[in-house]
């Protein structure tokens, strides 16, 4: 029988005994099934053109704490709890340093919350909680704090052109506040946005043009009816059906916990431990997807997450998404995995901490980047691991790739091995992030004689580091969090010939584009 420890609503308790999943995650995917829902009747009925932006406020707020008192009973007024004193900082401190409290506020309460949870309640419950939530509202609080001290103190010409875009001129109202961190559309998985994109939602301001077409068409008219985001929903949605069913399946039967096992790493091969590590990753992967895809969905179909047009004038809907799965297991390079793994959460590093670093940015930003994720050890390990795989990666890629790129059957090879080094370090890397203690996450590493931490560490005592343009050595991406994407001077962290992984750039560079054309 599924466990019926729960900070929410029990009403499910026969629906999570007969599925035999935990209570916690019966709830959360139930929720965000209704959330999907009220997303199309919020759509269909609610649409900007027909209600004021007050009431579509109060709806997307009531609904959303609604969904987290379900979720997790009296542990959500932590949201309102954090969002409030951040607010009154906001209004309190002024513009030239609430930014900072904000900050500090923010990010201190999420980890003191976190550190209750692990270490007093549930220690290793892998499962829906409070935090998870709490991560996202932390991102919009200090998202915001950022937006408005740029928009409301600082001066244009002192702006990056991303910063210009996404600046705030105006302190927004309580209402808007709450909505924008507690609506019903991102309350329990995200993704994270900004706060002008969500105002032009709730707004319904004009969508932009598409651009001309490819065979030197005439633009489209700039006064183009809302687009529909139904085929965008649907493939979402299947996408999202096929991850579940993996979930369900195929990662029960594989397991992480057993690459430490004693017989296991007696009897097995080092080709069989390789295999056994790559697919018990892979395994781990579709709860992910089939969360983050989800709360993509639920924001598409609610009307939000419109992007523009492509060059054909189909319309994309990726504002916010959060990852791109193909690509992710396609990766040749850690910077091609972790530039379509948690973007929004990427975007965030890079927005509020990376950019405006004046000393050592990469390392405030893995700092920040593990603060935010937790307190289990195990994060910390991988995040570790991952700074060194990332360099060694880089160091190899900038030595050595300019020599495989002619003829293109060299090229294939060098790819294909590339690939298969790029999955079994990003397994490795993030194993203790799966195993969340210190002497789990040991075993398995000394099971491997710590060979890749080895190799990692020749890597970069051998080979030449390349400098950026900035003067400071190529540490760029943080696992699990990829950070840094691109600068708005036109430095790049590294170069990869594959043009997705310069995907994050391109969304942000014309996030940016779009909002300068926009009023606030």
């Amino acid at each position: 029988m599924a466990t019926t420890s729960t900070t929410g609503s029990t009403l499910l308790q026969p629906l999570s005994n007969a599925v035999q999943l935990p209570i916690d995650q019966v709830n959360f995917v139930v929720c965000q099934l209704f959330a999907l829902l009220a997303a199309v009747w919020f759509r269909t009925y609610l649409r900007s053109s027909k209600t004021s932006s007050f009431i579509r406020h109060v709806v997307a707020t009531l609904l959303g704490l609604y969904l987290a008192l379900f979720c997790f009973g009296w542990y959500a007024l932590h949201f309102l709890v954090q969002s409030g004193i951040s607010y009154c900082i906001m209004i309190i401190i002024g513009v030239e340093n609430m930014h900072k409290y904000c900050f500090v506020f923010a990010l201190g309460y999420l980890t003191v919350c976190q550190i209750t949870r692990v270490y007093i309640f549930d220690y290793g419950q892998y499962s829906a909680d409070f935090s998870g939530p709490m991560m996202i509202i932390t991102q919009k609080i200090t998202s915001l704090a950022y937006e408005i001290h740029d928009g409301m103190f600082r001066k244009d010409e002192e702006l990056t052109s991303s910063q210009r875009g996404l600046a705030v001129r105006r302190m927004p109202s309580l209402l808007e506040y709450l909505s924008y961190n507690c609506n019903f559309m991102g309350i329990l998985a995200g993704p994270l946005c900004s706060y002008r994109d969500y105002i032009t939602f709730i707004e319904g301001r004009a969508h932009p043009r598409a651009p001309p077409g490819a065979a030197g068409k005439e633009d489209l008219p700039g006064d183009r009816a809302e687009p529909s985001p139904n085929v965008a929903v649907i493939q979402k949605l299947l996408v999202c059906g096929l991850s579940l069913v993996l979930h369900l399946t195929i990662s029960k039967t594989l397991p992480v916990e057993y690459n430490i096992d004693e017989r296991f790493q007696a009897t097995a091969s080092w080709p069989t431990k390789v295999v056994y590590l790559y697919i018990s990753l892979l395994a781990a992967r579709p709860k992910y997807y089939f969360a983050w895809t989800l709360a993509d969905a639920i924001n598409n179909a609610a009307g939000f997450g419109f992007r523009g047009y492509d060059e054909n004038g189909t319309a994309r809907w990726d504002l916010i998404s959060n990852l791109r799965i193909q690509q992710i297991e396609m990766s040749t390079s850690f910077k091609m995995f972790l530039d379509n793994w948690n973007i929004q959460t990427a975007l965030w590093l890079k927005r509020v901490c990376y950019e405006r670093a004046s000393l050592s940015p990469t390392i405030q930003t893995f700092i920040l980047s593990a603060i935010w994720h937790g307190v289990y050890p195990g994060y910390y390990l991988t995040f570790l691991t991952g700074v060194l795989m990332t360099l060694a990666a880089r160091a190899m890629r900038n030595n050595f790739r300019h020599y495989f790129l002619e003829p293109p059957q060299l090229k294939l090879l060098y790819d294909v091995l590339t690939w298969v080094v790029t999955q079994v370090a990003i397994s490795y890397t993030v194993v203790p992030f799966v195993l969340l203690s210190v002497k789990p996450s040991f075993m398995f590493y000394s099971s491997w004689y710590y060979c890749l931490h080895v190799a990692g560490i020749l890597v970069l005592l051998l080979l030449p580091v390349k400098k950026t343009q900035r003067g400071k050595t190529t540490h760029g991406n943080v696992p699990l969090a990829p950070s840094e994407k691109c600068d708005d001077r036109g430095n790049s962290l590294e170069q990869n010939s594959f043009s997705t992984t310069n995907n994050v750039c391109n969304q942000n560079q014309e996030i940016a584009s779009r909002h300068s054309s926009l009023k606030q």
